[in-house]
């Protein structure tokens, strides 16, 4: 009889895992929860052979199911897993098919900000030498690439994937920060580490791990990853490690240094963007790829759409789009990017509730104009002025901001909006697509 595998959603991740398992000849049962569906994907998957439901979760796709596969969007506390689980299916990720699949390494990158831009760092180092795609959260689901017989699969994990791994052992795991974020679905911050954690410890701990050194609890959480040889970014005081000496970025691998690139060399904007250049580095370093083709292929990289992207100069303004800073954290790393010039900043949206007083510090050093947009505004406002920060103008949408933060004529207009997307925009990256296209029809 022929194994049956439960898949959750009609995602991306989800219509993946259902075509490729199908290819190892299981019988897949897809049940997505919305009404709303696209009938040609669900027509594709039929005339596979794949079972498909929506509108809701039945019993008889459930019942009998070997184990799920679910979606990152699905919530461990959602009534879909607690029927699952009450039956003692197990439930996986999209991820951890595709490793029991696969003897592929992977390199996994996780971190509350910076994983995209560092995964598609590492895969474009790489891929000077290797087949090594970029896939995971970047929006390339990892089954989809089984057949290409890669060198490497460099795969951005969130915490919902992490969670959802239990063989899962990548050769390298890097975790490039941890600050609050998704606090909600993981129900608590310690949770939220955990999920995260789990990448590095255990049996799934990595042949390599490298964490962040300016972040106290990952260079605390670093002693405990004494099943894998851990390098540290972002500081000298260790003897695996890549840091800033000199105007330069050095690598060190027991105790013997080599200067890799100068910072006047690096494209992409800010102390952020020199960490998640350390992590590539040290993964780079670390599959055996010369300092030479490191950095060439660093000056050759252009940094993710809508993560602190410049979009262009204008009558001596330069405009830049980092939408997808959708909590503070991530936008006071975009903040203090900017030293010394005359910086308008848009921020706002949907607000995710968490302390602003850092975010609002920042402001306070670096920016001199807000212009704030969506359902934030009040709290917003009344945070910075607490803070301290008064100059602050009130637009009631993007385009009116951008248009008035032009007539300021300051160095920068900067969108970075500490906020979700959703009380205006589709997503971050529909809210970025629009900031791009009004200031490019300017």
């Amino acid at each position: 009889m022929t194994e049956k595998v439960l898949v959750l959603g009609l995602s991306k991740s989800g219509i993946s895992a259902a075509k490729y398992l199908k290819t190892l000849d299981y019988d897949i049962y897809l049940t997505e929860s919305k009404k709303d569906v696209d009938l040609a994907q669900v027509k594709e998957l039929e005339k596979l052979g794949i079972k498909v439901e929506y509108g809701s979760h039945s019993d008889e796709f459930i019942e009998g199911s070997s184990y799920a596969v679910t979606s990152p969007g699905i919530p461990p506390k959602s009534e879909i897993f607690k029927r699952i689980q009450s039956r003692n299916i197990p439930i996986i990720s999209e991820i951890e098919v595709a490793y029991q699949n696969s003897d592929i390494p992977f390199i996994a990158i996780t971190g509350t900000n910076g994983k995209t831009t560092t995964t598609s760092l590492v895969s474009h180092i790489l891929s000077e030498n290797f087949d090594a795609p970029y896939c995971g959260n970047i929006g390339v689901p990892p089954t989809s690439l089984m057949e290409n017989d890669s060198d490497f699969l460099v795969c951005e994990i969130s915490s919902y994937q992490a969670q959802m791994t239990e063989e899962f052992k990548p050769f390298i795991s890097c975790w490039t920060n941890f600050t609050p974020d998704h606090i909600d679905w993981h129900e608590g911050l310690e949770n939220y580490f955990k999920a995260k954690a789990k990448l590095f410890l255990g049996k799934q701990a990595p042949k390599y791990a490298i964490l962040n050194a300016k972040d106290e609890k990952l260079l605390e959480f670093a002693k405990k990853c004494n099943k894998s040889k851990v390098f540290l970014f972002d500081t000298e005081g260790y003897p695996n490690a890549c840091y800033i000496k000199s105007d330069a970025l050095w690598y060190k691998e027991d105790d013997q240094e080599e200067k890799i690139i100068n910072l006047k060399d690096c494209p992409l904007v800010g102390h952020h963007n020199y960490q998640n250049i350390m992590c590539g580095i040290i993964c780079a370093k670390l599959v055996g790829i010369e300092n030479e083709t490191i950095k060439n292929s660093i000056m050759s990289f252009r940094a993710p759409e809508h993560r602190l992207e410049k979009i262009r100069e204008m009558d001596g303004i330069t405009f830049y789009n980092d939408s997808k800073a959708t909590n503070p954290e991530a936008s006071i790393v975009a903040i203090d990017s900017f030293n010394n010039v005359d910086v308008a900043l848009i921020l706002g949206g949907r607000d995710k509730n968490t302390d602003l007083t850092e975010m609002c510090n920042s402001i306070n050093k670096h920016i001199k104009t807000v212009l704030l947009i969506g359902e934030a505004t009040e709290r917003f406002e009344e945070n910075l002025e607490k803070n301290g920060f008064s100059n602050i103008i009130r637009e009631q949408t993007l385009e009116t901001a951008i248009d008035k933060a032009i007539s300021l004529k300051p160095d920068v207009v900067l969108l970075s909006p500490a906020c979700a997307s959703f009380d205006m925009f589709k997503s971050y990256e529909h809210r970025g697509e629009v900031f791009k296209e009004y200031v490019l029809s300017k």
